[in-house]
């Protein structure tokens, strides 16, 4: 079992930054990927961004690249959201996700099927 908890949302003013943590727990050594993920009222939950614990592999969304840094600290199995020029369409729950699943080192992790654990999310909300 792994265990997922994410702290760091908030209010913030649109152009503001906020910096989101997402702590694993547990089984933490059969964790390969860790995913962001948001759900704004009202529409499905859609990816954001993830980073696998090789490589390291990266990727965005379109909506957030160039906006958004995901970076990890593997010592603490830790992992970050950074989030910069916030719009208010960035407006939601952001949940973070680990998967156990091991594919490949070049697989990338953008389905919400490819996760296991997920955390209770942490609302983002940015005022225009």
């Amino acid at each position: 079992q792994v265990q997922v908890v994410e702290s760091g949302g908030g209010l913030v003013q649109a152009g503001g930054s906020l910096r989101l943590s997402c702590a694993a727990s547990g089984r933490t050594f059969r964790t390969y990927a860790m995913g962001w993920f948001r759900q704004a009222p009202g529409k499905e939950r859609e990816f954001v961004a993830f980073i696998n614990w090789s490589a390291p592999s990266i990727y965005y969304a379109d909506s957030v690249k160039g906006r958004f840094t995901i970076s990890r600290d593997n010592a603490k199995n830790t992992v970050y959201l950074q989030m910069n020029s916030l719009k208010p369409e960035d407006t939601a729950v952001y949940s973070c996700a680990a998967s156990v699943r091991y594919y490949s080192s070049s697989y990338y992790y953008l389905s919400e099927s490819d996760y296991d654990y997920w955390g209770q999310g942490t609302q983002v909300t940015v005022s225009s």
